[in-house]
């Protein structure tokens, strides 16, 4: 691997994480050659028409060959059996990282998965995205002035640590560290529970008697609220079991918050009404970027 380079990169993958991060990679010279891996042919062959890739394997042991950094862009839930498949034959030198949504249970299966292998494993989290998937939907400038939340382990080598910070920096990102569990705990807070609450809140809706009605006349804020609704569901779901432990508590939390604006509602109480709303608007108001278009993670 040149030092102005790096190297052979295998995303297993291909989607719109996946596939923006290899146009990106490929659009700044920064490797030798990148293997797109995935179990649809349909996606490999829309890959390689796209130029999104220059190889294609149906097989992530297969294309672990001479690999020399190898990211995992696939649900979470998939991380833990994939990272097993491939244990045996990641090369010595070879640095692995993911881009999954929640880092505590994504750790877990990796020290299962590799054993004393584990140091070459470094977690991240691109917070990027948007409401529509696939790598036809990818684009190279998705990760630009986003944040990436590394997560790195007591095992790993700064070494490491960097060239998957150095990965992102050439996508434009704005790379940060932190723990797991803060990871976790800030993710499921800002993105898990807004994800959450607007998937109950449409589940719901279309559920009532007139909900076509209801659907038909929908604003603006409803649909800018519910947007993230439209997010692939099968990865809502694992997102959502494998940070279970953060959200059910924040669940709890605000369910006590509903509660006390329905109370304040039953009492007609309008200032308290109001000042809670203010209060909401300021502190949404200190936002960064609150004008940025996309679905973060």
């Amino acid at each position: 691997m040149s030092e102005c380079s790096l190297g052979h990169v295998v995303i297993i993958g291909v989607g719109l994480i996946g596939g923006s991060l290899a146009r990106v990679l490929k659009a700044h010279d920064a490797v030798s050659q990148i293997t797109g891996v995935a179990r649809s042919q349909e996606t490999l062959d829309l890959a390689l028409q796209l130029g999104v890739i220059d190889k294609a394997e149906s097989d992530p042991v297969q294309a672990m060959k001479d690999a020399d950094l190898v990211v995992l862009a696939t649900p979470v839930s998939t991380i833990g059996p994939i990272l097993s498949a491939i244990a045996d034959v990641i090369p010595a030198h070879c640095v692995v990282t993911d881009a999954g949504s929640v880092k505590g249970s994504v750790a877990t299966a990796a020290r299962e998965a590799l054993g004393d292998k584990i140091d070459c494993f470094v977690p991240g989290h691109p917070i990027a995205g948007t409401e529509n998937s696939g790598v036809a939907a990818s684009y190279a400038d998705l990760f630009v002035d986003h944040r990436v939340i590394l997560t790195p382990l007591p095992e790993n080598a700064e070494t490491d640590i960097q060239l998957v910070q150095t990965m992102w920096e050439v996508c434009g990102a704005r790379v940060v560290r932190m723990s797991l569990e803060d990871h976790d705990a800030m993710l499921g807070a800002t993105s898990h529970l807004p994800h959450l609450l607007a998937y109950a809140l449409v589940d719901f809706l279309s559920q009532q008697d007139r909900h076509e009605e209801i659907f038909t006349n929908t604003a603006g804020g409803f649909k800018a609220f519910t947007r993230i609704v439209a997010s692939s569901p099968v990865m809502w779901r694992d997102i959502c079991l494998a940070n279970r432990h953060e959200l059910i508590p924040l669940l709890k939390s605000m369910e006590q918050q509903l509660a006390g604006y329905r109370e304040l509602l039953k009492n007609a109480d309008g200032e308290q009404l109001q000042q809670a709303f203010q209060r909401a608007k300021k502190a949404r108001d200190k936002l960064p970027d609150v004008t940025k278009v996309g679905n973060d993670e």
